[in-house]
């Protein structure tokens, strides 16, 4: 009810008004939709004001009369003794009247001798007076306009300037100047006077020329001094009478000197203040040995004023900038410089706009007691303040004459006085201009004859509050039933003449309510009924008083705030114009944008400055007035940045990288987020040789974080500093930090070679690594990678200097067998690696004796049958659409050369259950780029090797996500609907772009209302986050619109969206609410409600008015939707029964297979196992112990599978990976452990198991998966698992890419016991958002972990658990679960370990530990 309250005011003010007032009463009220642009009067303006067609109405209706000015007053200077013009003409059918004011009064020309008023209006003054202490002439004059009957219009104002008398603030003096140099001579004077200023050599008129220049100030400018140039120079001010002269000032021009002089600044410029359109002049003069040059820069962009209209460079190195726009705004610098110094000084340029009209008052016509609004809409700089002139005279704001929306006028129940023309007069510091308007009173339209209806009978106030008043009558005795009757309220104050009318909203409504009352205030009310023949007999007046309030002060109006400094700001306000009681202080509020800790400051004054504020940074303020009765309505937030500053903090990360023996790269991050302290603009590089004093070198950039450095010396040690920059200057510098050129430039187009040899030497807790470089010197090192770890050289790598020689490695566990690699590499990649195994000591080994292997000598391992698989695959991501594969063959020699026909096949595929598809390649290296890959997508990868006719199984599988690329096709299904009531309001829905090629951030909305307008002219609404709609508010009515839409992931934009066309509703609803609400709250004062642009509506049906289904489309969608449930409840049933069965007859055949393998308590091997290379440990033949049974009948180590790290649970989309980082507290997404169990992981423990090899049920085949938010989800597998027999595959060599299923080899995950994989674990891909180095492998996943942890060495041991020992079994590698299937097991291994059973397990593995030591050392 009460939103369709304001919906029948607005109808009513329409619909009753017809029967009494005629086809008049139909025009609305507002000024919008009655009236057309009236005629401006600027003095441009010179054509005749557009006219609104009157009422029909008959002929005796009045039309609006053209009436405006043609010319008006200008500024104008002048001097004292002339004569001066202040132009004005005006147009109007009749001719006007015209007279003058100055400074506000009327001037009596008829008694002044002086003043006289010329035939066209224009005003001349003769004989201008003007000494130190009589000014009468000078001041701001207006012309104003007259017309009988009609109305008044007054001109602009114009200031009339009058020179004062001559006088020199400085004269020139006499000096001397080098030949080809510059020298200037002081003249200055008022800046009244500077106009008037000329001079003289040797007492002749001085030709002033490019090179020889007078500025604005009067001064002179002498540039390239040439001999002609010397002589005596004199300054003249000639203003009427007698010429005034300075002192003479005699020049010598010396001739060229050898001897070397410092550059210094003859005349600097200083900071201006113009007005678009105007010139400005920014001297700039230098003088020094050799003659300098000068050069201009502005916001550090460099001016080109070559062949340049707009920049000119004039005498001396002076620019001068001609038509000045708001865009000349910013810092010049002046550069001087001559090969030996430079200097530099600056000035900033502040350009102002006078007053502008957006939109202009409009004729209106009205009848009385109608409420109008002349709208008056102006831009400038600074902004305008706009005041109101009816026929002549300032319109003072009142109850019933409003200063609305701050620059319209609202006119309240208007009366026939109120006829007339009125003014918009704008002005700023810089000028002023008006814009007029007239308003005709319309006579009601005579009745028709017929019956009229009486007087409404027993008017009475229903409700009275403190500002609104309730009215209900009966109707009239001439009319019982009053069906057809309808009615107008006419209203005012007690005492005032002035009245209103509001209108009931449909015929037969006798209440309405009176809105926007005064509290304690007398109204008196009428009640006139009409019918179709017109207005009859008015009731009785009713006199009503409101209810009395407290009143606490309205919001103070005309709240601002600029920045004073990067540290403070001053806020500003007005007086509440409304609230009883004097305000006796304010409270001002403020707070950081984008944080909700407001703090508040009681101030007395009307505006106050806060200091200590962060630099470069967004605030909110508003205002609150207090009285006696508490605090009132809070101003709207005003919003201002505070000024930029240098940078507080120096770039980060800076590197050093020597490209060849004349360049080194530089590679740096920007200072910390927060220290910016504005927009960095560039860098300041810093560098200079180590070995001796030298001149620091000194080079600007832009924003990148990279920068070649060249023309360097060979061998040459450098130092380097880096500055951020921004328009306030130079930040904080970084550290010096050096490095040395290359004495001789080397091969960096390939890797680089095997390191010629390789050393170790194990102690009890460490071993000292060291090894030579490769034997080819001419391929660039840049340095060694050294992996090394438990049984895998990929558990931990380290990077050393390609200067160093050995590096010892710590933190090692006793009694351990390890595996080192090392590689040498460069910025093409690594190199061949090589490998070395050693055993660290045991606690009681007191042997002295050094084990050192010096790159033994290979000797052959017979060729295994079938192959064994290739081990160390390694995924490491290039690009959005490469992926380089690597691996290694441990059936080749320890260089690892393929010197005989074997080859291998690289597969892959994306990593989806749907897809079963591989593609394949041979290659005959231990590497393979994999291209044509889609962006964002995981990849499975694994290797086999053939040889001859023998194959291997497939390797174990290595997984990589390519990286991101922008977005390659838009958003699809973009539709626009209106928001119901708020025809105003859109909202845009569409979907994501089907290649989205990475996870979409943001979406841009462009919209206009011009489908061919460049794209830079339509409106940019951004939306952040992957939301699909969006609400744009604020549209104009009955306008066609057109809409594009544009994604963005990390990487950039990708294409626009088609246009999509939508066109707004043409009649907007009333959203008015009752204002019946008290202010009396404490605290902070109210705010505005402000939705903001998330809100979404409830989306209703298009169809019916209000959204929702009819009856018959109801009926339909409940016979679907009991249908479909029908149908899914029966196909559920019929799918469990079927599922039940086939579970149970498998359940029966595993628990017959783990019998008949628990009954064997030695382990068999086959006749053709393959024996592995010493490097490799036989682990399958270690035995591990299974866990006692519990009574649950879901054991955790039994059918539950323990994720190993963050990475085996892959969520399939962002809402399931937050699902389960909000479940689960134990389960961290953002780090990596050391293959740490999630049972580990809650334990605080350090993990000691790795699983590249076969595991005894009931234990979990745990396999390490890449490292990235998109990994598969871990695996899960049952008791025990039938195992099947690995195809040989026999086909001959097929080479280039093929399509082939699954099915045709042996999945990835069978293992036969016979041939375990002992191969590396899966390599890690880059984190998403990481800087990927393609020089730099992959991190393992085996022992890896985040940054911020210790790192971990990591044993290879079989897993061994609490309980009866069983034998070793061969087990199936599982394949990944459905993200649901892992919540669930996260679950439910939340809460089955207990700490005594931990201990327990722990115990066990040590002993498994010294069993596996003496194996290896066996």
């Amino acid at each position: 009810m009460a939103a369709e309250a304001p919906r029948r005011r607005r109808r009513r003010r329409v619909l009753s008004l017809v029967p009494f007032l005629g086809c008049l009463w139909l025009l609305q009220p507002a000024a919008s939709s009655s009236s057309s642009s009236s005629r401006s009067s600027s003095s441009s303006s010179s054509s005749s004001p557009q006219q609104n067609p009157p009422p029909a109405a008959g002929p005796s209706v009045r039309t609006f009369t053209p009436f405006y000015f043609i010319v008006e007053p200008m500024d104008t200077l002048s001097v004292r003794a002339s004569s001066v013009v202040l132009n004005c003409s005006a147009y109007c059918e009749s001719s006007p009247k015209i007279e003058w004011k100055k400074d506000g009064t009327f001037l009596n020309l008829g008694s002044d001798d002086r003043r006289q008023l010329l035939p066209d209006g224009s005003l001349l003054i003769n004989s201008v007076v003007h000494s130190k202490h009589n000014k009468p002439d000078e001041g701001y004059y207006q012309c104003v306009a007259t017309v009988e009957s009609l109305g008044t219009i007054v001109s602009r104002t114009a200031k009339l300037t009058v020179a004062g008398m001559p006088r020199f603030i400085a004269q020139p003096e006499s000096a001397s100047v080098y030949r080809g140099n510059s020298i200037v001579l002081n003249c200055e004077v008022n800046a009244d006077l500077a106009p008037f200023i000329r001079w003289e050599l040797d007492h002749q008129p001085l030709f002033l020329d490019d090179r020889v220049f007078k500025l604005p100030s009067g001064a002179l400018i002498v540039s390239n001094a040439t001999d002609e140039d010397g002589g005596t120079y004199c300054c003249i001010i000639e203003i009427g009478g007698a010429p005034k002269y300075s002192d003479e000032a005699v020049i010598k021009v010396l001739p060229e000197s050898e001897s070397l002089l410092d550059l210094v600044f003859l005349r600097q410029p200083s900071s201006l203040t113009k007005v678009t359109g105007q010139s400005a002049i920014l001297p700039c003069v230098a003088a020094g040995i050799p003659t300098p040059f000068i050069k201009w820069t502005r916001n550090e962009e460099e001016l080109v004023t070559e062949s340049s209209q707009k920049f000119l460079l004039l005498a001396g190195g002076t620019l001068k900038i001609n038509d000045i726009t708001e865009d000349d705004t910013g810092t010049y610098i002046c550069i001087a410089y001559n090969g030996n110094e430079t200097i530099e000084t600056q000035a900033d340029l502040t350009v102002q706009a006078p007053p502008e009209f957006l939109k202009q008052p409009s004729n209106i016509y009205a009848h009385e007691s109608m409420d109008i609004v002349f709208e008056c809409d102006v831009t400038g700089k600074p902004a305008p303040t706009v005041k109101w002139v009816k026929n002549g005279d300032v319109v003072i704001p009142s109850d019933y004459f409003k200063i609305v929306n701050e620059h319209n006028l609202q006119v309240l129940g208007l009366v026939k006085s109120d006829e007339g023309f009125y003014q918009c007069i704008a002005e700023n510091d810089v000028g002023n201009i008006q814009a007029g308007a007239q308003l005709i009173i319309l006579d009601h339209a005579p009745a028709t004859t017929g019956p009229l209806p009486s007087a409404p009978r027993d008017v009475v106030a229903s409700l009275v509050s403190t500002r609104f008043i309730k009215l209900t009558w009966r109707a009239p005795a001439s009319d019982s039933h009053g069906d057809n009757l309808t009615y107008s309220v006419f209203y005012t104050k007690e005492s005032i003449n002035r009245e209103r009318v509001e209108n009931t909203s449909h015929p037969g409504e006798m209440q309405v309510t009176i809105q926007n009352l005064m509290p304690e205030t007398v109204y008196i009310f009428r009640v006139v009924a009409q019918n179709k023949h017109g207005a009859g007999e008015s009731s009785v007046p009713l006199k009503v008083a409101t209810q009395p309030e407290v009143q606490l002060p309205g919001p103070a109006p005309n709240i601002r705030a600029y920045a004073n400094s990067p540290t403070s700001v001053t806020v500003s306000w007005g007086t509440p114009l409304s609230g009883n009681g004097e305000i006796q202080n304010y409270k001002l509020y403020y707070m950081e944008k984008g944080t909700d800790n407001e703090q508040d400051i009681d101030v007395g004054g009307l505006s106050y400055t806060i200091t200590s504020l962060k630099k470069y940074t967004e605030y909110s303020f508003r205002v609150v007035a207090y009285n006696k009765h508490g605090p009132g309505v809070s101003t709207q937030d005003v919003v201002i940045r505070t000024l930029s500053d240098v940078p507080s903090a120096a770039p980060q990360n800076l590197t050093l990288e020597v490209q060849n023996s004349k360049s080194i790269l530089m590679h740096w991050q920007p200072p910390p987020a927060g220290t910016h302290n504005g927009q960095i603009t560039g860098y300041k590089i810093r560098y200079r040789k180590v070995t001796r004093k030298s001149d620091v070198m000194e080079s600007i950039v832009g924003t990148q974080l990279s920068q070649l450095i060249e023309g360097l010396e060979r061998g040459t040690e450098y130092s380097f500093r880096i500055a951020a920059l921004t328009v306030n200057g130079t930040g904080l510098s970084t550290d010096w930090i050096s490095t040395e050129t290359f004495e001789s430039d080397l091969d960096e187009s390939r890797v680089p070679e095997v390191p010629s040899s390789l050393h170790v030497r194990p102690l009890v807790t460490s071993i000292v690594v060291s090894w030579t470089p490769p034997e080819n010197q001419n391929i660039v090192v840049r340095g060694y990678a050294i992996g090394y770890g438990v049984g895998s050289p990929h558990a931990q790598t380290i990077k050393v200097d390609y200067k160093q020689r050995y590096y010892t490695i710590e933190n090692l566990d006793p009694s351990s067998h390890y595996v080192i690699t090392l590689k040498a590499y460069n910025n093409v990649g690594e190199g061949i690696p090589l490998y070395e195994s050693a055993v660290t000591r045991a606690y009681t080994d007191t042997s002295e004796v050094d084990l050192f292997v010096v790159n033994a000598p290979y000797t052959p391992v017979p060729d295994p049958s079938p192959m064994m698989p290739p081990v160390g695959v390694q995924a490491s991501i290039l690009s959005h659409d490469t992926i380089r594969i690597t691996w290694a063959d441990n059936s080749l020699p320890k260089n690892q050369k393929v010197s005989d026909a074997r080859y291998y096949t690289v597969r892959w595929k994306t990593n989806i259950p749907a897809n079963t598809k591989y593609k394949t390649a041979n290659t005959t290296t231990l590497s393979f780029l994999v291209t044509g890959l889609k962006p964002n997508t995981l990849y499975e990868f694994s290797v086999m090797v053939t040889k001859g006719r023998r194959s291997s199984t497939w390797s174990m599988t290595a997984h990589g996500t390519t990286f991101e690329l922008v977005p390659t096709s838009p958003p699809k299904d973009v539709t626009v609907v209106s928001k119901e009531g708020k025809p105003r309001t859109i909202i845009v829905n569409w979907q994501p772009p089907s290649e989205a090629n990475g996870k979409i951030t943001g979406y841009i909305i462009y919209y206009s209302t011009d489908v061919n307008a460049e794209i830079h002219d339509w409106v940019i609404e951004p939306v952040v986050g992957n939301r699909l709609t969006h609400q744009i508010q604020e549209l104009t009515l009955d306008t066609a619109y057109y809409f594009k839409i544009q994604a963005r992931n990390s990487k950039g934009m990708g294409p626009m969206s088609e246009a999509v066309q939508f066109r707004t509703p043409k009649a907007e609803t009333s959203d008015k609410m009752s204002n019946d609400q008290a202010l009396g709250s404490a605290g902070k004062g109210s705010r505005p409600v402000d939705v903001g642009t998330d809100y979404k509506p409830p989306m209703g049906g298009s169809n019916s008015p209000h959204g929702s289904p009819s009856p018959l489309e109801y009926n339909m969608l409940l016979v679907i939707i009991v249908s479909v449930g029908v149908i899914t409840i029966v196909i559920v049933v019929i799918v469990a029964v079927f599922c039940t069965r086939r579970t149970t007859s498998h359940q029966k055949k595993k628990r017959a297979a783990c019998k008949s393998v628990n009954g064997s308590h030695k382990y068999k091997g086959n006749s053709k196992d393959v024996k592995p290379p010493d490097l490799w440990i036989h682990h399958e033949r270690l035995e591990l112990k299974p866990i006692d049974k519990s009574p649950d009948p879901n054991p955790i180590m039994t059918d539950t599978p323990i994720p190993r790290n963050s990475q085996d649970i892959t969520p399939v989309d962002n809402s399931m990976d937050s699902n389960i980082h909000q479940r689960r507290n134990s389960y961290r997404g953002h780090e990596s452990e050391d293959s740490m169990s999630t049972l580990a992981g809650r334990r605080g423990m350090r993990p000691k198991m790795m699983m590249p090899f076969d595991s005894q049920p009931p234990q979990q085949s745990v396999r390490n998966t890449p490292s990235t938010d998109t990994m598969p989800a871990s695996s899960s597998q049952t008791c025990c698992a039938e195992h099947q027999e690995p195809e040989s595959t026999t086909g001959s060599y097929l080479p280039g890419s093929q399509e082939e299923e699954t099915g045709q080899n042996l999945p990835t995950a069978h293992v036969r016991p016979s041939h375990p994989l002992k191969s590396f674990a899966v390599p890690a891909v880059p984190p998403t958002g990481a800087t990927f180095d393609p020089a730099l492998p992959s991190t393992p996943l085996l022992s890896q972990q985040a940054s911020s942890h210790p790192v971990h060495s990591v044993k290879t041991a079989s897993i061994g658990t609490l309980g009866r020992t069983r034998p070793p079994m061969p087990v199936v590698v599982p394949s990944a679960p459905e993200v649901q299937e892992t919540t669930r097991m996260l679950e439910d291994t939340e809460s089955n370990y207990e700490p005594d059973e931990l201990t327990k397990e722990m115990a066990h593995l040590e002993g498994l530990m010294k069993d596996l030591n003496a194996i290896t050392t066996a």
